[in-house]
């Protein structure tokens, strides 16, 4: 009996590292940033004209997607700014829609610390992360622009004070109280296991970690921002609370902020509701 019991532990055992060591190839294989010449070809293929840049900010290179060569001013623009773990691919079904291509410039970036230069180099301020934004900004010529941040990204595009064409917000984690901290943070936090991370989780990992303390200084400036406000936000999502969207309407005038609720939707929504946000994308270029 007991070799029995052994043996099915060792077999239970090996499964589960053939489960573990799966789990870290699809990891690294999905989270390693991707190359100038992957991004070419993957729009390429879909049909989507794509200029790849280098921009500097203080010490730091980062890239820059852009659907034109060169920024038409009759156009509106659209900046796209991404979370957490993220890249500026998050928004390339935006990036790749014909509609949205037609009637607006489309600009997306990698955040210091998620692309393929300086990977895993997070900042850990959404001070710097928006001053880089607004640099960005000033390098591109950008006049007026309507600013989409998702999840990191919306306290980014939230902290600044200038004055904007739009701030389009999508899951924004921009309330320190309903932080969450999820378990699977643990693999950062211990040393035995934060090597088996990918750089860009370790990035990640590290701005959670910090987040919930960097929100602390905006608590109360929030409302200091000027600019038309279009939140959007799933009830269902457990990764940045629905109270994130709740509690920020109620610290704007009801005709600066305006709150969309997608039912029973998660922290997925840029990509599970695709058609729902590209509408409220189309409506802020009027």
């Amino acid at each position: 009996m007991n070799s029995v019991v052994k043996k099915i532990f060792k077999i239970i055992g090996i499964l589960i590292l053939v489960l573990l060591v799966g789990f870290f190839i699809v990891l690294y294989r999905f989270s390693t940033p991707k190359s100038d010449t992957s991004i070419k070809k993957e729009f390429s293929e879909n049909n989507t004209e794509v200029y790849i840049n280098r921009l500097k900010f203080k010490n730091f290179k980062f890239r820059v997607l852009q659907t034109q060569k060169k920024i038409d001013s009759l156009k509106p623009t659209i900046i796209f700014v991404h979370g957490s773990i993220g890249s500026s691919l998050d928004f390339k079904k935006y990036m790749f829609d014909v509609e949205l291509k037609s009637k607006a410039n489309l600009i997306s970036y990698d955040r210091v610390g998620y692309g393929v230069d300086q990977t895993g180099e997070v900042q850990e301020s959404i001070k710097f992360e928006t001053a880089l934004l607004e640099d960005l900004i000033l390098q591109l010529g950008v006049l007026n622009p309507i600013l989409v941040g998702y999840s990191y990204g919306g306290p980014i595009a939230l902290a600044s004070k200038k004055q904007y064409k739009k701030i389009v917000l999508l899951a924004p984690a921009v309330i320190a109280r309903v932080e969450p901290m999820p378990w699977a943070i643990n693999f950062y936090k211990w040393k035995a296991t934060r090597w088996i991370l990918p750089k860009a989780w370790q990035a990640a990992s590290k701005e959670k970690l910090s987040h919930k303390k960097d929100l602390l200084n905006y608590d109360d400036k929030w409302n200091e921002n000027q600019t038309p406000i279009i939140c959007v936000q799933g009830n269902g999502d457990w990764i940045v609370p629905y109270e994130n969207s709740t509690i920020l309407k109620g610290e704007f005038p009801s005709k600066q902020f305006k709150l969309i609720t997608l039912e029973n939707v998660g922290h997925e929504l840029i990509w599970s509701n695709f058609e729902d946000i590209k509408q409220v994308l189309k409506q802020q270029l009027n």
